[in-house]
């Protein structure tokens, strides 16, 4: 599947941004920046992982800036950035 660049969410507190280029190398690279990674990181690296995963989507560079997202929020951002990336609407 091919990508190009896109990004969905804010920095406002409480949201998430969620940027999503195409891939240097095979596989997922998450880099995350969180107030919280120290607490959440690793959920919320899981989270992004499989949602992408879900949506067929394996090889992505993926940066995260979270500011205090709940994770129906996170979701919804890292779908909405997948389907900008892909053209491939998965609401339809």
């Amino acid at each position: 599947m091919e990508l190009k660049e896109a990004a969905a969410g804010t920095l406002e507190s409480g949201d998430i941004l969620v940027q999503i280029a195409p891939a240097e190398s095979k596989g997922l690279q998450i880099d995350l920046q969180s107030s919280v990674a120290y607490q959440f990181g690793r959920q919320i690296k899981q989270l992004v992982k499989e949602t992408l995963e879900g949506l067929d989507i394996h090889d992505a560079n993926v940066k995260v800036t979270d500011k205090g997202a709940l994770d129906c929020t996170i979701r919804a951002r890292v779908t909405a950035a997948a389907v900008r990336a892909t053209g491939k609407d998965v609401w339809a």
